[in-house]
């Protein structure tokens, strides 16, 4: 007699049908598509509106590429300086660097460098002591170095040696054993350029807020350096040697005067005592972040058009217990989990194809009310689907969407019950951004850290800079943790959600 031989396909057939009924189902029940075409209508719809009414005053057309440059730097410092030419070294021991009374900025930086010019904005490499974060190696506004920390008072040597088409930068102790800090490329820097010593203290900003109240304050500071033992050696610096006896230095503030003494003159000056310089500067160096986060503000419809993808997450379970069509599911698919598998792959899919299509509508019709609004260069940059931080912000508010909804179905299993899985969700996901402007910062750098709103840190596009003091409000779309991280706490919501959502049911008739 031949064996008995099951007809059933086999496990992984039976998911595939599975998944294949959970899509006819999803396209079958006509006010499910709709609510999905809602959730696509209010977010383009939602952003437009959003965009639209953020307006700011620029001033001319942009300029050229060298006006963009300058307009998303600071660079403003006292600068003493000889030329050189070609290759060679500026070296300088700084002994001593104090901020101005009643300044707060461990930013603040005394050193050594070699800049293009003194134009604002142009190319340099610099080597420093700062006030609170040790010697930093910094060039091209945006990249720094670490090296090593400076102990208390000590003096430390700086040198910068220019070899060829690249900087290097070395540290020391006592002039003679010395440790090298980075070295870099020399982009930018014409055969002639211009090397010495440079002093810059940026602005102390202070934030203070409370309930319902936010005081944002910036105040000038200056810091003083003093160097010895400084020598510039190469091709252009009038010879090799110590400075010591020399006239010829130039002394001078580059960019626009900042600082206590910027009322009433250029800020700083400079105090010569034989090979001794005493210089005090204002100012910084580095990179200015932009006004606004521009792929955060064009995808601001998101936020309001959650909803509507957390309500067709809770309605696609939910709508079954209360038809009693889930006993039907569960005759024809035994195992819960598999069906709830199944549920959530096929939402999944389908919620991250629309919520990709509303992030792309809302970028560009956002990018347009923007730029149409004021946000042009050279005060905001000119933002396209080209860029990547852009490109991962919409594909980002893609997956946040598709969260979002297996998050409101684990709720909807969980709960089997529509209004409160979708008012718990409002709540999770609105309520923390409706309070954002109102708790003290702490608060609301906890709350968008720990709770599912912390997914929207995938739509922030701001670059952050570790040497360069910023206001940040998550508000604003300055988030607490990195992208992909504020996205993972969304997803491990949602897998918790559907974790417990699957035991139940294994636990609980239909």
């Amino acid at each position: 007699m031949a064996p008995y031989r099951s007809k059933l396909p086999p496990a992984r057939a039976g998911f595939w049908q599975l998944l294949r009924a959970e899509f006819t189902k999803l396209r079958s029940v006509d006010r499910w598509l709709l609510t999905l075409l809602a959730g696509v209508a209010v977010t383009v719809l939602v952003s437009l509106v959003a965009a639209g009414g953020s307006e700011t005053a620029t001033s001319g057309d942009g300029g050229g590429s060298a006006t963009e440059a300058a307009a998303r730097v600071a660079d403003s410092f006292r600068f003493v300086h000889r030329p050189l030419t070609g290759d060679g070294s500026v070296t300088a021991r700084v002994t001593d660097l104090t901020l101005g009374e009643g300044t707060d900025a461990p930013w603040a930086k005394a050193g050594v460098i070699v800049k293009a010019g003194t134009e604002p904005g142009s190319p340099y490499v610099a080597l420093m002591r700062t006030a609170g974060h040790g010697v930093r190696l910094q060039y091209g506004f945006e990249h720094d170095v670490a090296g090593g920390a400076v102990a208390g008072d000590a003096p430390v040597w700086l040198r910068l040696v220019r070899e060829g088409d690249r900087l290097t930068g070395y540290e020391s102790a006592d002039g003679e054993r010395w440790r090298e800090v980075g070295s870099v490329p020399a982009a930018g820097l014409p055969d002639t350029a211009r090397a010495g010593l440079f002093v810059a203290a940026p602005e102390t900003v202070r934030v203070e807020r409370s309930f319902g109240s936010l005081s944002i304050g910036a105040g000038p500071s200056a810091a003083t350096g003093v160097f010895d033992n400084v020598r510039l050696e190469g091709g252009g610096s009038g010879g090799a040697g110590s400075i010591e006896g020399r006239t010829d230095w130039r002394d001078e503030a580059v960019g626009p005067a900042s600082g206590p003494a910027a009322a009433n003159g250029p800020a700083g000056g400079t105090e010569r005592a034989g090979g001794t310089f005493t210089v005090t500067g204002s100012g910084d160096i580095g990179p200015l972040p932009p006004a606004g986060d521009l792929t955060w503000m064009s995808l601001a419809g998101a936020q309001v058009g959650l909803i509507a993808f957390a309500a067709l997450g809770v309605l696609f379970i939910t709508a079954e217990y209360k038809r009693g069509m889930i006993r039907t599911t569960f005759t024809a698919g035994p195992r819960r989990g598999r069906v709830l598998a199944a549920k959530g792959t096929v939402l999944a899919a389908v919620a991250f194809a629309a919520g990709l299509v509303a992030a792309v509508a809302s970028f560009l019709v956002g990018q347009r009310a923007l730029r149409e609004g004021g946000h042009r260069p050279p005060r905001f940059p000119e933002v396209s689907l080209a860029d990547g931080p852009a490109l991962r912000a919409v594909v980002g508010t893609g997956l946040l969407l598709a969260l979002v909804a297996l998050f409101a179905l684990g709720l909807g299993a969980l709960l089997r019950h529509t209004a409160a899985a979708v008012t718990i969700v409002v709540v999770l996901f609105v309520l923390p951004l409706v309070l954002g402007g109102g708790l003290p910062l702490g608060a609301v750098e906890w709350l968008f850290r720990v709770t599912p709103v912390a997914g929207f840190g995938v739509q922030s596009t701001t670059p952050r800079y570790e040497q360069v003091e910023t206001v940040c409000l998550p508000e604003d779309g300055c988030m607490p943790q990195g992208p992909w991280a504020g996205l993972g706490v969304l997803a491990a919501w949602a897998a918790v959600a559907l974790a417990l959502a699957a035991w139940r049911l294994r636990r609980r008739d239909a």
